[in-house]
């Protein structure tokens, strides 16, 4: 069976701060360091056809802890979508001693616009605990000047069909190294979720949801590792 392997980024800085992040590029707190550790603990005897990972450097960097506890002994290669940077790699590949690793935009966080950088708690005494949970838990209210989770959907879940589908069809197994709303698009579009049902789906920092399909794609299995991993 083919597996999908969707894991959150780790807990990054402005996590911590309670700030609205989107596409700002900060790093894992110290906290998220360990969750991405622990990641890879869980996935280390995995042996992945493709990654794929946000542009962002949490994401990056949960990505980074999770390949260092593998047991896989290729060499990550990264390929980058920009065009003059793909264009310049100028490598076609060797499967059996790289692992390919597509960094992309599609798959970003859900941009927040005005909020980010804002505290959370502070937005809500400006503008309404209402209003404020409308931007965060709508699926198509954006926040001013911002994505609402339908727009992410709209860049993500074509990505999903035209790059990650394609490793699962082939038999592969692929991990996504992304984002809470980034990853609902996926979700969303692989388990069949409402777009009444999706904006609640919460998922967890560095905690690996393994998705099992059969040979027609069928979603067979889904389990979260979240037990605890011995030192």
């Amino acid at each position: 069976m083919s597996k999908l392997i969707l894991v959150r980024h780790g807990q990054s800085q402005w996590n911590l701060e309670n700030r609205f992040t989107g596409w700002v590029d900060v790093p894992l707190s110290s906290k998220g360091i360990t969750e991405a550790i622990t990641a890879g603990k869980h996935l280390k005897d995995f042996r992945f056809t493709h990654v794929y990972v946000s542009h962002l450097l949490r994401a990056i960097q949960t990505l980074h802890f999770i390949l260092l506890e593998s047991t896989d002994e290729r060499t990550p290669i990264f390929i980058h979508n920009e065009e003059h940077i793909h264009a310049w790699e100028h490598h076609k590949g060797d499967p059996s001693s790289e692992l390919p690793v597509f960094q992309h935009y599609a798959i970003a966080e859900r941009y927040y616009g005005d909020l980010q950088g804002l505290n959370k708690q502070k937005t809500r005494e400006e503008y309404g605990e209402e209003q404020v949970h409308l931007w965060r838990r709508s699926y198509d209210v954006p926040p001013p000047n911002g994505e609402s989770l339908k727009d992410t959907c709209e860049r993500t879940i074509p990505y999903y069909k035209e790059h990650i589908e394609k490793t699962l069809q082939s038999g592969g197994d692929a991990l996504v190294v992304a984002h809470g709303n980034s990853l609902r698009s996926i979700m969303m579009h692989v388990e069949s979720i409402s777009e009444q049902e999706i904006p609640a789906v919460e998922i967890p920092t560095g905690v690996p949801i393994v998705y099992s399909f059969d040979e027609n794609l069928n979603l067979v299995d889904k389990t979260l590792l979240k037990e605890e991993i011995e030192a």
